[in-house]
């Protein structure tokens, strides 16, 4: 049995990532791929736990060294407990967040620097890498007003602001000049469609 494919959908909260997934999922369906969905942090009795900790608003005191580590901490069991063991089996995995988000939130944004996230990544994922990354590239105002208007109360990541995510963008855009090959930069601006059309015409070619 072959190896399934890794696609996973990365950008700043409220690029339109959940969107763009739920359009591949059900083209999945259709077309009868065996395929999972996950999303980091979470996925796992455990990851849960650990994301509902990640994102409480009260836990505003949280260190930048303890968020990594708890983000590090989930990505470890999903990759082993889910997308190993899917991934080996042939099945297909659809991921909202990977490692690229700590490069770019902790690594970039929170200034914990490259070399120990590039390192912790590794670790926690045990080599394991995306086979096609999407970038949804936005500018942090307009994602802002999506949020706004999906109304619901901002988690603790998403209350740092704007000049926060800014950060974030630009560590992404890095990343996406070190890895062109696999990380596909899509203008999150576009008709949801538009932007579909462009991500199920390259994971078609991949898979062809």
């Amino acid at each position: 049995m072959s190896k399934g494919l890794f696609i996973t959908f990365e950008g700043i909260d409220g690029c339109g990532k959940s969107t763009q997934l739920e359009l591949l999922k059900e083209d999945f369906r259709k077309e009868g791929l065996d395929f999972i969905e996950v999303r980091e942090p979470g996925g796992t009795a455990v990851g849960e736990k650990i994301r509902n900790i990640l994102l409480d608003r009260q836990n505003d005191s949280m260190t930048r060294m303890a968020e990594l580590l708890l983000f590090e901490a989930a990505r470890a069991q999903i990759t082993e407990e889910v997308i190993i063991p899917a991934l080996m089996s042939g099945k297909h995995v659809i991921c909202d967040r990977f490692y690229d988000s700590t490069s770019a939130y902790q690594g970039y944004a929170n200034k914990m620097g490259r070399d120990l996230t590039d390192f912790l990544n590794v670790k926690a994922t045990s080599g394991v890498s995306p086979d096609l990354t999407f970038l949804l590239d936005i500018d942090p105002k307009t994602a802002c007003d999506r949020r706004t208007g999906r109304g619901g109360e901002e988690d603790r990541i998403e209350l740092m602001g704007l000049s926060y995510q800014e950060k974030v963008r630009e560590g992404y855009i890095e990343l996406s000049r070190e890895e062109d090959k696999r990380i596909r930069v899509i203008d999150a601006t576009m008709t949801r469609e538009k932007i579909y059309s462009e991500i199920r015409k390259q994971v078609w070619d991949l898979m062809s």
